[in-house]
């Protein structure tokens, strides 16, 4: 299959949690638009199946298992990225994971948990990329937060503080980094048709009627696709996006311009 060069022709990228949702939407999409993908994550099945679809499109992706809370994980997946690849211009923080309560709720091990995910990953594998775009000249890296890294929503204490960590390290990054053609944004969606969004609202009467309710209060009248958040990181990679950097971004079909 015939190459058409695309945005993201001759750079690399690397995207944790890249075997679902958003994640593989990255994927797919940057391997669309020219760039050879690395695609971490934890649950091996997923990575090669997202991999089998990126090939079969015609693009080059190495399955990276990972674990983003781990720092010899993160130099790892940098490692191989580069051995295989020759090179790191892009990488894309998107591992995450939820969670509901109140202060008094959350125990400790469920905040700590939170915490390593969403902010202490982004930082690891961070610290492990930028060396090997500094060596490239340029680096582009795109945090995955949320909408409620910008505003808070009740019964998300420990999810809203640690995807607002997302939202100031990003700008601390961009701040640290800007001297070296280094780039950081961050994306901050509202709810997205992802595995971890449909489990909150179970196919019971409550449950639809909780989506339903939700999904109201959006201005578009829906919940995002994990393609339009793709869409976005592709501008954020590409040199369309090169006076671009310190920014979070909300994807959120209009809810936080209430």
């Amino acid at each position: 299959m015939t190459r058409i060069a695309g945005r993201l022709a001759g750079r690399v990228a690397l995207i944790t949690g890249g075997g679902t949702g958003i994640g593989r939407a990255m994927a797919l999409a940057f391997a669309r638009e020219g760039a050879k993908v690395a695609i971490a994550g934890r649950r091996k099945d997923k990575l090669q199946a997202v991999a089998e679809e990126i090939i079969g499109q015609g693009g080059e992706v190495l399955p990276v298992e990972c674990d983003v809370t781990l720092g010899v994980d993160a130099e790892r997946a940098v490692r191989e990225t580069t051995e295989e690849f020759g090179a790191l211009h892009i990488l894309v923080n998107n591992a995450g994971t939820h969670s509901t309560g109140t202060v008094e709720e959350l125990s400790e091990e469920d905040w700590d948990r939170v915490m390593r995910v969403n902010s202490k990953g982004p930082f690891l594998m961070s610290r492990a990329a930028l060396p090997a775009m500094r060596r490239a000249g340029r680096g582009s890296i795109i945090n995955t937060g949320s909408i409620l890294g910008l505003v808070a929503m009740k019964s998300r204490a420990a999810y809203c503080a640690s995807k607002g960590g997302v939202t100031m390290l990003t700008k601390a990054m961009a701040l640290d980094h800007g001297h070296e053609n280094i780039r950081v944004n961050c994306i901050c969606p509202a709810l997205v048709e992802t595995e971890m969004v449909q489990a909150i609202f179970p196919q019971t009467p409550a449950g639809r009627a909780l989506r339903e309710a939700r999904v109201a209060g959006m201005p578009l009248g829906r919940m995002g696709k994990p393609e339009d958040v793709a869409e976005l990181a592709v501008y954020l990679a590409s040199d369309e996006s090169s006076w671009l950097t310190g920014v979070a971004i909300p994807l959120d079909g209009g809810l936080s311009a209430y």
